[in-house]
C-alpha cells in the first residue's frame, strides 16, 4: 500500500486558475507521481465558499471557490486534512460550505467536529483499515471547545492517548501537526520532543506542517519525523520568499515496516512543478544537511538565534498590552502569543528565567 501525503494547500492567490480548472499550469507533472497511490491526502488551508463572514483574527482570512474541490478530486487527491489555523476563517458558514464541497466532490475529511469530542476522529486509510491519520492543529484561532465547533486541536495527554489507542487498533499511525514556528527551519526544543513521544505512544510517521518551509527529519525509536514539510500548493502570497517557493511529497510506503521518499515540488509561474535536475539537489542536499544538523548542537543554536532575531515582535507585544492605555487589540495579540504553542516556545526562549541561564553558584 503507498500513501502520498501532501503539505498545505491554499487556492486563495490563484483562484481563478481553480474556478477555469487550469490543471495544466496549476500543476504541470505533479499528479503524476502518485499514479500508483492507495491515496492521496492534502491539507486544506483554506475555507472554500463564496460567502460567510471573516472571524477577527491576526493574519489573512483564506477562501477560494468551493470549485476548488473537484479540481482536487480531478488531479487524483482522495482526502483533505482540514485541522489548520485557517479552516474557521468565514466562521460557521464558511465552514459549512467547505464540507459540502468536499462531500459533492467526494474527498473523505478529517481533523474537524461540532465540538472538541466530536473533533476527536481518526481518518481511516484503507479499506482493511491498517492505517489510523490523526490531524491536530496547535492552538491558533480555529480550534474547537468543548461546546463550540472547530479543528481538531493537540492536546498534551489527549492527543497522547488517542495516538495510543489507535495503535492498538491499527498497524500504523500517522500523524499530521499543523504547527511550529512560520519560516523556521528547525523545530523548537518542546516541537522535537513532543514528536518524539508522539512516535513513542504508537505514532509511526508523524509530519509538522504550517511552517511554510522545508525543515529537517530524523528516524526515532523507529519512527519518521519530518520537521516541515513545506508548502505543496500555496502560490502567489509570497512570491519573492524562497521559503515559499518549494516543498515537499511524502511518498509512504506501508508494508510490514513504514517508509518515506522524499519528493521536491517547486513553484512554476502560477503553479507547482516537480522539481529536476540541479534544483532538486540542492532541496534534497539543503534537507539532508539540515537532518544532520539535528545529530549536533547546530539545529539548536540555529533555533536560539531565529528567536533572538524575532525580539522586537513580540516584546511590542508585550509592551503594549496589559496597560491602562492598551487597547482590546493589544491585548488580543499579547493573549495570542500567550496561548499558541508555537509563538509561546518563542517567548519561553527569549524570557528565560535567571535560574535557567545563570552560572552554577
Amino acid at each position: 500500500m503507498k500513501l502520498t501525503i501532501c503539505g498545505d494547500v491554499c487556492p486563495a492567490y490563484a483562484n481563478d486558475l481553480f474556478v477555469r480548472k487550469d490543471v495544466k499550469t496549476l500543476f504541470n507533472r505533479v499528479p503524476e507521481i502518485w499514479r500508483e497511490s492507495n491515496g492521496v491526502l492534502v491539507n486544506l488551508e483554506c475555507t472554500l465558499t463564496e460567502g460567510g463572514r471573516a472571524i477577527e483574527k491576526f493574519g489573512p482570512n483564506l477562501k477560494a471557490s468551493p470549485v476548488c474541490a473537484e479540481v482536487l478530486a480531478d488531479i487524483g487527491v482522495t482526502a483533505c486534512a482540514i485541522s489548520n489555523n485557517h479552516i474557521f476563517d468565514l466562521g460557521e458558514e464558511g465552514v459549512r460550505d467547505t464540507l459540502r464541497a468536499l462531500n459533492r466532490a467526494g474527498l473523505a475529511w478529517t481533523g474537524f467536529g461540532e465540538d472538541y469530542e466530536d473533533a476527536r476522529t481518526e481518518l481511516i486509510f484503507d479499506e482493511d483499515g491498517d492505517t489510523a491519520i490523526i490531524a491536530v492543529c496547535e492552538h491558533e484561532y480555529c480550534y474547537a471547545l468543548e461546546d463550540r465547533m472547530g479543528a481538531r486541536p493537540f492536546h498534551v495527554y489527549d492527543t497522547m492517548a488517542d495516538i495510543r489507542r489507535a495503535k492498538r487498533d491499527h498497524e500504523h499511525v500517522i500523524v499530521l501537526y499543523h504547527g511550529g514556528k512560520e519560516q523556521s527551519v528547525y523545530p523548537s526544543p518542546r516541537l522535537r520532543r513532543l514528536c518524539q513521544e508522539m512516535v513513542d505512544n504508537g505514532a509511526d510517521l508523524v509530519t509538522c506542517q504550517h511552517s511554510h518551509c522545508i525543515g529537517c527529519q530524523e528516524v526515532y525509536h523507529g519512527g519518521h519525523i519530518v520537521y516541515g514539510q513545506g508548502n505543496f500548493h500555496f502560490v502567489n502570497m509570497f512570491p519573492d520568499h524562497p521559503h515559499w517557493q518549494n516543498g515537499l511529497i511524502l511518498q509512504v510506503e506501508l508494508g510490514e515496516t513504514l517508509s518515506v521518499e522524499y519528493v521536491p515540488v517547486v513553484v512554476r509561474n502560477h503553479g507547482i512543478d516537480l522539481a529536476e535536475g540541479a534544483e532538486k539537489q540542492s532541496i534534497l542536499d539543503g534537507f539532508a544537511a539540515r537532518s544532520a544538523d539535528l545529530q549536533t548542537d547546530v539545529w539548536l543554536e540555529d533555533w536560539r538565534q531565529f528567536c533572538r532575531d524575532s525580539r522586537p515582535v513580540y516584546e511590542n507585544a508585550i509592551k503594549y498590552a496589559c496597560t491602562d492605555q492598551s487597547t482590546d487589540r493589544q491585548n488580543e495579540l499579547f493573549a495570542h502569543y500567550l496561548y499558541c504553542e508555537a509563538h509561546r516556545d518563542v517567548l519561553e526562549e527569549l524570557f528565560k528565567l535567571s535560574w535557567e541561564t545563570r552560572a552554577e553558584p
